[in-house]
This record gives structure tokens, sequence and C-alpha cells, in this order.
């Protein structure tokens, strides 16, 4: 199929080119009859309050909680799936808003379990675990619950912090109203000198232009909109954090930092050692900053220069079937099982392929226990799409190994595991097209592409960390922050992160203003732990073969059954140590050498 210019309508792509949902319900009627059964065995659940410090209770609570969760995952995965294939068909929109409304009734149904847990004097479910031996297999899941009892507060005080809720994520709301909605910016003259709109959607655009002129426009354009407005995000942002700050304070951890990271066992010293790590190692992005100012045949290298490619991006006509076939060659370090399991989701249409009208934009891996890992994908023939199937179908895969191996409470990993398997397919898929690219200009793209890669998810990302592990210790003492504050501890932290060579233009000093990620405290420090366990994996597979892939795969097999500190450690990354940052590290030198070496 060639490259989609005019979209098509759903019914005029070719079937084998959809994904195949009837795998999951074969038609309308026969959802509903499960939505109704849903609706019904859901109310069951009542009938075992107060009744949880019995074993058997317990126990029988519990399997009907799973066969209840079961069916409503099963019944959202295809309501939303057939939702997103044509947004524009208002029967799946309805079936999805159904789901959508009754999933929150559902949470109301069971949100008894916790607090009685909580409540029981100390032992009480490790007695009733020693008499019903079944509950062994619920043993680190009621562990994980009961290790919040010290951090759990009174009946009353819980109902009250759920009350206020809405009013605790109010800042973060405010941002993204005044961000998206109420925000508009100047337009500015595009590279054929016609004045454009500029929006935070275009401003990517722009920003990479080969046009000195267009991106530093688009740079002060954007900046200094945001900068008219600093006193209020100043306040939405300091409000946030101080809200997070109050939480962590009511129950009872000793700083924010703690309170993020506890409840997956996650010790500070993670987060602090990746910071360390990177300060330590700082020169490398420095030397990035020199070598891209001479690439780039510039006297001086502006903040509004770090976004645009060393080279022009290759033009490309990459058909799917190809771009099976390059990801698979890719990925055969990782053995012929996994890539059987790659074969069997291209060949049991897990993947949704290309555009058509009224169709989700973006891409995405999803699935349940009971439906195969489904992929949105919107190939559009380019070598970014190729990207996106590696990185998509790392993700089925992983979701494929868990649930075949872990039983339905241990299935889903955790968000700082959840990035690894994908990561890992796409950083064998650059490695792979470097390492075959004989035509030196695309070489050099994909060199500077995978550079980039490491610069946005790992520096700059702990760039970010650092800014709010700053901020949020000087707001846990009680000291206040203003915008001049925010600006001034961002200012230098650039200063620090891309060394002498940068001129650090006053306008970056707003950047702290537009990260939507900052109102998801000490989110964003994942995506670097996440990038560096992958790369650490991938240098482990390439360097040890079949020994180093079976551990990859126990990791991908363990779900959520153990603490994601110990699962990855379990597979030889352990992201106690500075290891896993430092063999990122020595991959962007490496980067940077075949770089230098084209000088």
């Amino acid at each position: 199929m060639n490259a989609v210019k005019d979209l098509k309508n759903r019914e005029e792509i070719s079937k084998q080119y959809k994904w195949d949902i009837s795998k999951v319900y074969t038609s309308i009627e026969q959802w509903e009859a499960d939505f109704e059964l849903l609706k019904k065995e859901a109310l069951k659940l009542k009938e075992y309050k107060g009744k949880l410090n019995e074993g058997k209770e317990l126990l029988a609570f519990l399997k009907l909680d799973e066969e209840i969760s079961r069916l409503a995952d099963k019944l959202a995965v295809y309501a939303f799936l057939r939702s997103d294939e044509d947004t524009t068909n208002t029967i799946f929109q309805a079936l999805k808003n159904k789901i959508e409304s009754y999933l929150a009734e559902l949470m109301a149904v069971s949100s008894f379990f916790v607090p009685e847990i909580l409540s029981y004097d100390e032992g009480t479910i490790e007695k009733a675990i020693q008499e019903v031996p079944e509950l062994n297999m619920y043993k680190f899941m009621l562990e994980k619950i009961l290790k919040k009892k010290p951090h759990t507060l009174s009946s009353e005080m819980e109902e009250l912090l759920a009350s206020v809720s809405d009013c605790l994520n109010a800042p973060g709301n405010i941002f993204g109203m005044l961000t998206n909605a109420d925000l508009t910016f100047p337009n500015i003259r595009d590279e054929e000198g016609k004045e454009v709109v500029l929006t935070e959607g275009s401003y990517s655009k722009y920003i990479k232009s080969k046009d000195r002129k267009v991106r530093e426009d688009a740079f002060k354009a954007l900046f200094g909109t945001y900068e008219k407005y600093k006193n209020t995000l100043a306040t939405s942002l300091t409000s946030s954090i101080k809200n997070f700050s109050f939480v962590a304070k009511t129950r009872k951890y000793n700083n924010s930092l703690k309170s993020s990271l506890e409840p997956n066992d996650i010790p500070e010293s993670v987060y602090d050692s990746a910071i360390e790590t990177i300060n330590k190692n700082i020169e490398s992005l420095h030397r990035y900053v020199r070598i891209k100012k001479k690439l780039l045949g510039l006297n001086e290298i502006h903040m509004y220069d770090l976004y645009v490619p060393v080279i022009d991006t290759p033009k490309t006509n990459i058909e799917f079937e190809e771009g099976v076939k390059i990801v698979k060659n890719a990925l055969k370090p990782l053995g012929e099982e996994y890539l059987e399991i790659f074969s069997e989701g291209i060949d049991n249409k897990w993947i949704d392929i290309y555009q058509n009208k009224g169709k989700r934009s973006g891409a995405y891996s999803w699935g349940c226990y009971d439906t195969m890992p489904y992929v949105l994908l919107n190939y559009n023939n380019e070598l970014n799409d190729v990207s996106t199937l590696a990185h998509e179908m790392g993700h089925s895969i992983h979701s494929y190994y868990s649930r075949r191996e872990q039983p339905y409470i241990y299935a889903q990993y955790t968000l700082f595991c959840a990035e690894v398997a994908s990561t890992v397919n796409e950083c064998l898929l650059i490695n792979y097209l470097i390492e075959n690219e004989k035509d030196e200009r695309k070489r050099l793209y994909l060199i500077n592409t995978q550079l980039e890669q490491i610069r946005t998810t790992v520096f700059r990302q702990i760039m970010f960390a650092e800014f709010e592990k700053i901020t949020h210790e000087k707001i846990d003492k009680g000291e206040p922050l203003t915008s001049k504050d925010l600006c001034s501890i961002y200012h230098e932290l650039n200063i620090r992160y891309f060394g002498k060579d940068m001129i650090i233009d006053k306008e970056i000093d707003m950047e702290w203003s537009r990260i939507p990620h900052f109102y998801s405290d000490f989110y964003v420090y994942q995506y670097a732990t996440g990038y560096s366990a992958a790369n650490s994996f991938v240098k482990s597979i390439l360097a040890l073969g079949d020994k180093s892939v079976e551990k990859y795969k126990g990791f991908l097999k363990s779900g959520g059954s153990d603490y994601p500190i110990n699962i990855l450690k379990n597979a030889g990354v352990d992201m106690a140590t500075s290891k896993p940052i430092e063999d990122t590290i020595d991959r962007f030198n490496e980067l940077l050498d075949m770089l230098e070496n084209t000088l």
C-alpha cells in the first residue's frame, strides 16, 4: 500500500491493515450483554464490606474483584479502540462514554477495600494469609497496601482529603486552561517570508527550521509571550508544589520527594544519583554543543540553535512490510522466541496500521489481560514511523510476556518500568541502522538522531528533575518562590548544563513555565532512568548474547510482581547505582566520536 495522500474512510482501508477487534467482541449486542452482567455482578462486592478480616471472605472478595475487573477491562478496551478507529462514529463514541462513566461508579463500589485493610490491627491480614494458603498469591499486593499504614490518616481525614482533591489539582487545571485555551502567540514569518500563526503545536516545527531567523523569531515570540504571564504562571506552579508538599507532610513523609518515591520502594538515592552522575559527566553535553556549533558553521550558538538538525532529514518511502523487515532484523539479538512473538503480532492483526478519516492521531499500545496487546499506528512510510512500530511493539511484547507469565493482579508493570522495553527496541533499531548505513549523509543523520534522543531524554529530563528537587526542597522548608526566583534557578541550571560555548538567552529562563510535567511531581526523572535502563540492557545483550537475553526476558515476564528496582536488578540492571546512566553517557560519547570524525 502506498503512503496515504488523501485520507480514506475507515471502510476503504483494506482489512489486512486493520486490527482484529472481533476477537474481543463479535457484536455490540454481545458487548451490551456483558455490560449488563458487569453492573449486576459489581453490586456483589458490597456484600464483603466489614468482613475482610476473615481469610475466606477476603479470598472470595479478591476473586470476585478480579472477575469484575477483568470484565470491565475487556469492555473498556473494545469501546475505546473502536472509538479511536473513527472518532466520528457516534455508536462507538456512545459505548466509550457508557463504560467510561460506569468505571467511576465501579471504583466507588469497591472503594472500601483499601481503607478497611488498613483499619485492622497489626497482624490481622498476616494471620488471614496463614489460615487460608490460597491468599499467599496476594501476599505482595497486600503488603504494598499495608506499607501505606503509617501514611494513612483517620477515615474522617481521608474523606476530607478526598473531598478537596479537585481543589488541590486546581493549579494544574489552571495552567492547562491558560496555556492551551487562552494563551495566544504573535505571528512570525516562515522560511518563504509568509506570515504564519505561531502555536505551541507549530513551535516544534519552526525551532528546527534551517533558517536561523525563523527559529530565533519563534523562540523569542514563544518565550516572550510566557514572560508576560510570569507572575500568574509562577503562582500556579508554586501553588501546585505547595499542595504536593502539604499532602506529603499531612501523610507524615519526611519530604515531598520521599512521598513520591516510597510507594514503589524507590530509594531517594536513585533520584539523587541520577542528578549527580549527569553533573559529573556534564562535559559530554558541553562537547556536543561545541561539535554542533562547528557543524552548523556558527560563530556563536544560541539556545534556539539547539534543535536544528545538523543535516537535512533524508527523504524516505518505507512501505510497512519493509518497515517490519527492518525492525525484525534490528531485533535479532533478542532471539528467536521474541521474533516469533513479534511476527505473531503482525500476523494476528494486533496492529491498526494506516490513517483514516476520524482516526485518533499518534500511536499507542493497549489491551488487557484477556485481549491481544493492540497497537494503534498512523504509519506514513517515514523512518520515524518504523521507529514508532519498534517502540509500540516493545510495549506490546512486554505486556504479552507479563500477561502470559503472571496472574492478573501482577500482570501490570509500573510506570518506572513502562518505557524500558519500548526503548530497548528503539535503541536496537537505531544501532542497527547506524551500523548498516552506507550513505554517509544518512548515517550522519542517524547518529544525530540518537544523540538528540539521549540529550532530550536523559540530560534534559535530569535538568528538569534537578529543577523540581530544588523548588520542592525550598517550599518544603517554607521558603517563598517568586517568578524571579524560578527564572534565576532555571538560568543557573542552563549555564551549568550547556557550558560556556552556549549563549544562554534570557528568554530560556521562562522555559520552566511551559513544562506540564512539573504539575505531576517527580515524574520526569523516569524518562531518564527508563532510557538508561534500556541502554544498559542493549549494551549487555549485544556484548553477552543469550545469557543477557534470558535475563532481559525475565524482566519482561515479571510484570508488577515485585518493586521495579528489584525487577530490574534481578535482570542485571541496578538502578541504585550510577552504572546505567554511565552506560548511556558512554554511548553518547561514542556517537560524538562518530560525529566528530565527519568534521
